[in-house]
């Protein structure tokens, strides 16, 4: 039978402590540095009387040999972008870029509440503005107040030209990675095209077969199969192993994109998949854990704030973030 998943509220729950407190293994000019590049364009180099600055985005493969301390486990916190413009006149979008509705703002801030006192080290997004406007909007509630900066790295001059010259500065900031991997998935011809009036043209059957089964695209678009490859090959080679390090990540995305992911973290067949709804909004906690990943805020489980990652480091992190904001 498949599996039919929704969201539940996330509260106030945390399950890892602040991230200045790790060891870093990371160079001091993150905010210049693409993921692809970063290994090879900037050195770690420290002193025994130096700390480096944090920066999640130096690739972990490449690096984990100098690991002095390797947390033991990270947050991932999904989010399905808030109602869009389109997603209001019910049209199909896929990858137009449309921003939010005033109803998809307050959906923003309103997931950025329920995640304010989990920790954040580095965020994904989709390259569509829909989703970045979701990430921003929700870190504006987040109880660190540390500022979420868009690295460019579409040129070497766009690079420069963001370079940011202080250090202190950094390190109330944090990276926002914009990945066209994690985008909605490419709708093709349906694009624009309202979704009743496409139904009435081509049968409820078809249409519920372009948006809903795992291997069938729309004409000229991408079937979730084809939106999973790309999405779970991207989680892997550059969320994963920043989890891996113990940096705390957000993923700002879409439908599909995110039902992709939850796919691959949950281990659900491709028939359970195509009953998976999320719900625009509304985030969605892991924990990574030796190597694993363990959902919180099952609908089956308790609703009460707290409950779903509560650990030892929960106390220890709203300690320490009451200590530093009061």
């Amino acid at each position: 039978m498949a599996t039919v998943v929704s969201h539940q509220l996330i509260g106030s729950i945390a399950s890892h402590s602040p991230s200045n407190s790790k060891h870093s293994l990371f160079p001091t000019d993150s905010f210049n540095v693409p993921i692809k590049f970063r290994q090879n364009r900037f050195k770690l180099e420290a002193t025994a009387s130096q700390t480096p600055v944090l920066d999640p985005l130096l690739s972990p493969s490449k690096t984990t040999t100098l690991s002095k301390k390797k947390s033991n486990e990270a947050s991932l916190i999904l989010i399905r972008h808030g109602e869009s413009l389109w997603n209001e006149k019910n049209l199909f979008t896929g990858c137009v870029d449309v921003p939010l509705t005033e109803k998809g703002v307050a959906e923003a801030i309103q997931a950025g509440k329920r995640i304010s006192t989990i920790p954040v080290d580095l965020i994904f997004t989709s390259s569509l503005i829909r989703a970045q406007m979701t990430a921003m909007l929700a870190m504006t509630q987040h109880r660190c107040k540390k500022v979420p900066i868009i690295l460019h790295d579409e040129s070497e001059k766009a690079q420069t030209w963001s370079h940011v010259f202080s250090e202190e500065t950094r390190k109330q900031s944090i990276p926002v990675v914009a990945a066209w991997q994690l985008n909605e998935r490419m709708y093709g011809e349906l694009q624009g095209l309202n979704k009743e009036e496409t139904a009435e043209r081509y049968g409820t059957q078809q249409v519920h077969e372009w948006r809903r089964s795992y291997h069938i695209p729309p004409p000229k678009g991408e079937s979730l199969e084809m939106c999973a490859e790309r999405a779970v090959a991207y989680f892997e080679d550059n969320i994963q192993p920043e989890l891996a390090l113990g940096n705390n990540v957000l993923i700002a995305a879409h439908g599909n994109s995110l039902r992709s992911i939850i796919m691959y973290l949950d281990k659900l067949t491709s028939q359970e998949v195509t009953s998976l709804e999320l719900s625009t909004g509304l985030p969605l906690l892991y924990i990574f854990k030796d190597r694993k990943f363990m959902r919180r805020g099952s609908p089956v489980g308790p609703t009460e704030a707290g409950v779903y990652a509560y650990t030892k480091r929960l106390a220890q992190y709203r300690q320490k973030l009451d200590e530093t904001l009061n």
